[in-house]
């Protein structure tokens, strides 16, 4: 089954016109209304491009909306996949993850950079049957990689042109005006045309060090996706993203992982496996990646991986390494 992120459903009701009824659409997407935000939290894309032809229908802005959503879209808000586009070096390096790792946005959409005599083609492929509520996801989808590039690049950013396999809903002229380029239908492809000075810019927060960082954290998700019979590296998985907040419970780990907190304690009591000590792997694991990996201080590594104070991080970290964090990273650094 195609799925998709469920921070679209949220964005797509930020950006209602005022007055416009949108709690009974997310609620018929087994959503609160009031959240809160897991981009790890997906939907069947098939209800939601229903949810969102719905929601168009009843919006006296229906031809801007998808562009607003897009416009609205920020690179934090993508969690750990929002980190790497804005800490690779440029947007060739940017778009370059979001074709090897868009899936852990869900399996219902795509990118590919393609060389084209005109630039390069960034494209998005999407599953799904053409439906309205499809097409406006599309027009979102492209609008928001627009507006993403605008913010991470140090350069200003405006394509050569966007591309729609789609008839224009409206005037074309919105679509000229909100993109700043020519906007070509029914042209056989969704993509957007960018110039090689654009791609080669300097991202404001590029850093090769981060950049690496997010791009270890999410080669793990994706053998997370999968390898998904494997309950343990998910269950990891879920722990450490969410390790920065305090170390979650059983019921919300459970409830990422689509479960009730019940079940799950029954599955790792069948695997020989208890809750404790995952989360205490996950924060082990995470602890040594970032020692290794970024540079960090160790008040700021003790915080990601879900500990008070240093001391407290200290402690756990001799009993799992038998070793102080500030030795492990200076032996990790001469070796």
């Amino acid at each position: 089954m195609s799925q998709i992120t469920s921070l679209y459903v949220y964005k797509v009701v930020g950006q209602a016109s005022d007055g416009v009824e949108t709690q009974d659409l997310v609620k018929g997407l087994g959503l609160a209304p009031d959240g809160p935000i897991d981009p790890g939290q997906m939907v069947s894309s098939a209800e939601y491009y229903k949810f969102f032809a719905a929601l168009a229908d009843r919006d006296p802005g229906g031809v801007q909306l998808p562009l607003r959503i897009g416009a609205a879209m920020r690179s934090d808000e993508y969690g750990a996949f929002g980190l790497a586009w804005k800490s690779a070096p440029n947007l060739q390096g940017s778009y370059a993850r979001s074709e090897r790792y868009g899936r852990v946005l869900g399996n219902a959409e795509t990118y590919a950079l393609e060389e084209s005599g005109e630039g390069k083609l960034f494209s998005l492929d999407k599953d799904g049957d053409g439906s309205p509520g499809m097409l406006l996801s599309n027009e979102a989808s492209l609008s928001a990689v627009v507006a993403i590039s605008q913010e991470v690049s140090t350069a200003p950013f405006v394509p050569e042109a966007i591309y729609f396999k789609h008839a224009p809903r409206g005037d074309p002229s919105v679509y000229e005006n909100h993109f700043r380029c020519p906007v070509h239908f029914e042209s056989g492809r969704d993509a957007l045309l960018v110039n090689e000075e654009s791609l080669t810019a300097p991202n404001r927060l590029g850093d090769e060090t981060i950049a690496n960082f997010f791009d270890h954290h999410l080669e793990q998700e994706l053998a997370a996706l999968d390898d998904a019979n494997s309950l343990e590296k998910r269950v990891q998985l879920a722990v450490a993203q969410l390790l920065s907040e305090g170390v979650p419970t059983l019921s919300l780990i459970a409830s990422k992982l689509g479960m009730s907190a019940r079940t799950l304690q029954r599955r790792l009591s069948d695997q020989e496996q208890s809750f404790q000590k995952l989360v205490d792997l996950a924060r082990q694991e995470l602890a040594q990646q970032l020692l290794r990996d970024t540079d960090y201080s160790l008040a700021e590594i003790a915080f990601l991986t879900g500990f008070a104070e240093q001391s407290g991080f200290t402690r756990a970290f001799k009993r799992w390494a038998g070793q102080t964090p500030r030795s492990y990273r200076l032996g990790m650094t001469t070796s």
